[in-house]
């Protein structure tokens, strides 16, 4: 292999590895056949409904991996106080220890936008966390985040993120 197209390669690497990140805790496997819950995941971005539309991704591609999750109870438009991400949080998780889930799913979306500029590349930063709801105890944490290319939708970038981090969590 000529250097030129070594080089290329790892320029190709090191760009495609630059627009990625991942960070997680290690944990033991968690029962596949285990009670499980979605609970709300928290909006820490600019972008409305952004912690809303991360559920309903997670919700698919979790049921890929065979992962069948009871979804906490939708809040309707006379409960306006509800609107705080982390009071629907909390009521949520009262919710998931009334109903004896052994486990529960939450997170936090920390950025959900296109980046300005002539690209307008899709970027996203998601953290997941499964909670053993009796006693709060995070029992598997994960953070990741990606910039799409300039073509890619948000939507498709958030899919691709929610698969990665869903896949680290190691299910028996």
């Amino acid at each position: 292999m000529s250097s030129i197209h070594l080089l290329a390669l790892l320029a190709v690497a090191f760009f495609v590895g630059g627009c990625t990140t991942f960070t997680d805790q290690d944990a033991s496997a968690l029962p596949r056949a285990a009670a499980w819950g979605l609970v709300p995941i928290v909006n820490y971005s600019q972008a409305p409904q952004a912690g809303e539309r991360a559920e309903q991704i997670l919700l698919s591609v979790l049921a890929e991996q065979g992962l069948q999750l009871r979804h906490y109870p939708i809040v309707t438009q006379a409960d306006v106080p509800l609107l705080d991400d982390r009071e629907r949080l909390s009521q949520a998780l009262s919710w998931a220890e009334s109903e004896r889930l052994d486990y529960v799913i939450s997170g936090s979306v920390e950025e959900w936008q296109y980046k300005s500029g002539l690209d307008g590349e899709p970027a996203v930063g998601i953290t997941l966390q499964v909670i053993e709801p009796a006693t709060g105890r995070v029992m598997w944490s994960k953070s990741g985040a990606r910039a799409g290319w300039s073509r890619e939708s948000l939507a498709g970038t958030a899919q691709k993120v929610l698969r990665e981090l869903a896949g680290a969590m190691r299910l028996e």
